[in-house]
């Protein structure tokens, strides 16, 4: 059974830094795609970014490019994302997500999700 378990949410003043982690288990994770997404109160789920099997790719949404960093470590199964200069508009549900197909993570239909971690931007 395919498990993900985000960390690393908490309160964090504007301009300040956060860094989430995901941890998978339940199968070897190394040839998938891994992503990042967030939901606000009243807002759809939007991406956030994605990373190919050995990190050799990468996307980002616009509205995080240049502040937001994912990477992965195959060998703990985890992704994790680095969040500079963050924002209050950056306040949300973060979760993680995983899939076999690069694009289905790309275009917010991965096979697997996290429950989520919270991540408040006080201003």
């Amino acid at each position: 059974q395919v498990q993900l378990v985000e960390s690393g949410g908490g309160l964090v003043q504007a301009g300040g830094s956060l860094r989430l982690s995901c941890a998978a288990s339940g199968r070897t994770f190394s040839s998938y795609a891994m992503g990042w997404f967030r939901q606000a109160p009243g807002k759809e789920r939007e991406f956030l970014a994605v990373i190919n099997w050995n990190g050799g790719r990468t996307n980002y949404a616009d509205s995080v490019k240049g502040r937001f960093t994912i990477s992965r470590d195959n060998a703990k199964n985890t992704v994790y994302l680095q969040m500079n200069s963050l924002k209050p508009a950056d306040t949300a549900v973060y979760y993680c997500a995983v899939d076999q197909d690069y694009y289905r993570v790309l275009t917010t239909t991965p096979g697997y999700w996290g429950q989520g971690t919270q991540v408040t931007v006080s201003s």
